[in-house]
């Protein structure tokens, strides 16, 4: 059985990133195996709850205050109005419902409301995660005792580039909200942006973050770079393809447990990229038309790539690696 480790240092996860492209897709496939059906994907529905007005200066969102990105600010919405989409989530597919606020942190008057909102989803029958900005370990309490199940905060790039992106918000204070949520009990979800100007050694030290936590997040999204015009990166140089899906590639070897998720960006890749993307590792994407204030493929789209594919959607997510796949994998 594979060693999963959390002491991974820099030079052997640079090292991944510059195999040959069929090795480094053959290593990081045949361990996915071993952890997972690679034909089962998890599918996510994501729903903005509060848009726009966000105070932070992150250079590549639409949400923020300092850019005019022509984008209509929303009030944080009402029970009722989640749980409608909730309800059409779960209807079209989705085992997960993950609602987002731009916020820099939740006022606490805005506990109650989003604690409703998770009992809510959790009524209907669906996991729940929210990214709601910075919490205080009381906020991650009682959002962990209302039954939410995951916590996103994304730590978006190296520690090194990470000032050349935001400077409203510290790497530490990041990393704090996540060990917020991993003492309150929730599961945690962080990954991050490819295509924001990085370098190679950024994209492999941002892995390394997540790889080197106490605990690997069960869920790691893998956004690539959607360009907005108004905000600073809207003139920012296409990732190159074989460069996203290597950052795929070198998640799933870092952190072989977990759920690495096709995120922002989807929109702009094309079928083939989509397919090297689930070899690679990629086993968890989020559905539907929107993500937070960018489009997303539409929904029968998915799924007819996933009919070519032999691909299904995944029911409920493995709580443990499932040895029906470990003989598979020493066969092939």
């Amino acid at each position: 059985m594979h060693e999963i480790r959390h002491d991974w240092q820099p030079a052997e996860v640079e090292a991944l990133f510059e195999l040959p492209f069929n090795d480094l897709l053959f290593r990081a496939h045949t361990l996915h195996r071993q952890y997972f059906d690679p034909n089962e994907v998890q599918i996510s529905t994501l729903l903005s709850i509060k848009t726009g007005a966000c105070p932070e200066d992150c250079k590549y969102c639409p949400q923020s205050t300092r850019y005019d990105t022509g984008l209509e600010t929303e009030e944080l919405m009402q029970v009722e109005q989640v749980l409608q989409q909730a309800q059409a989530a779960m209807a079209s597919g989705a085992t997960r419902f993950c609602m987002g606020a731009a916020w820099r942190s939740p006022k606490d008057r805005d506990i109650p409301r989003l604690v409703a909102m998770v009992k809510g989803v959790a009524e209907l029958g669906l996991e729940s995660c929210m990214t709601l900005g910075m919490l205080s370990e009381n906020q991650a309490t009682e959002l962990a005792a209302a039954g939410l199940d995951y916590y996103n905060h994304n730590l978006d790039t190296s520690p090194e580039f990470y000032g050349e992106i935001i400077t409203t918000r510290s790497y530490q204070d990041r990393l704090e909200t996540l060990r917020h949520v991993r003492n309150a009990g929730m599961k945690v979800c962080s990954g991050g942006i490819v295509g924001m100007g990085e370098s190679v050694r950024d994209r492999a030290g941002l892995l390394l973050q997540l790889a080197n936590l106490p605990q690997h997040p069960e869920s790691v999204p893998i956004n690539m770079l959607v360009r907005v015009a108004g905000t600073p990166l809207a003139e920012q140089e296409d990732l190159d393809s074989f460069e996203f899906v290597r950052t795929i590639a070198v998640a799933r070897i870092l952190m072989p447990a977990s759920h690495v998720r096709l995120s922002a960006g989807r929109e702009e890749m094309n079928e083939e990229m989509h397919a090297l993307a689930y070899f690679a590792g990629a086993n968890s994407i989020f559905y539907g038309e929107k993500l937070l204030t960018t489009a997303n493929p539409r929904a029968n789209q998915d799924m007819a790539l996933f009919g070519r594919l032999g691909i299904r959607p995944q029911a409920r997510e493995m709580s443990a690696p499932d040895p029906r796949f470990y003989d598979a994998a020493a066969a092939s």
